[in-house]
């Protein structure tokens, strides 16, 4: 599978832990994310992901940042993204299962480290469930 990731300064670590699983799982990961806690801008690292999902370079897309809301925003300017923000991994499961998220939003001053693994496992497994949500994923973009 093919994921791209991007983090402002407050995911460094985030990333670093969850790209290592990735990479150990056999996927290959775009990694567009700062590797400091110097500030930076979060839109800088979010487009570049929304870009690969968007163009079908990338299956999933992971973006981090302090509340995880202003990248989620970004991503979610892009056609095709629907990127959900979660903070616990029943939340990641929903966002496949009923609104085939795939971009995950990650608020990393309000979840642990293992927390972000956990729901990026849970995220990047969990199949759409399509029916009665397939009508509703499909009034999501404004055509």
């Amino acid at each position: 599978m093919k994921i791209s990731i991007g983090n402002d300064h407050a995911g460094p670590s985030y990333k670093n832990v969850i790209v290592k699983f990735l990479k150990e799982a056999g996927h290959t990961v775009s990694n567009y994310g700062t590797d400091t806690p110097d500030s930076v801008d979060y839109p800088d690292f979010g487009h570049p992901v929304a870009t690969d999902v968007e163009e079908g370079k990338a299956d999933f897309g992971i973006v981090i940042c302090g509340s995880g809301n202003g990248i989620a925003m970004t991503v979610n300017k892009h056609q095709g993204v629907r990127a959900a923000l979660c903070w616990i991994k029943e939340i990641a499961i929903l966002a496949r299962e009923h609104n085939n998220a795939n971009v995950i939003a990650i608020p990393a001053r309000y979840t642990s480290e293992m927390q972000a693994l956990e729901m990026v496992k849970a995220f990047i497994t969990t199949e759409f469930e399509g029916g009665r949500h397939q009508r509703r994923v499909d009034k999501i973009a404004c055509n």
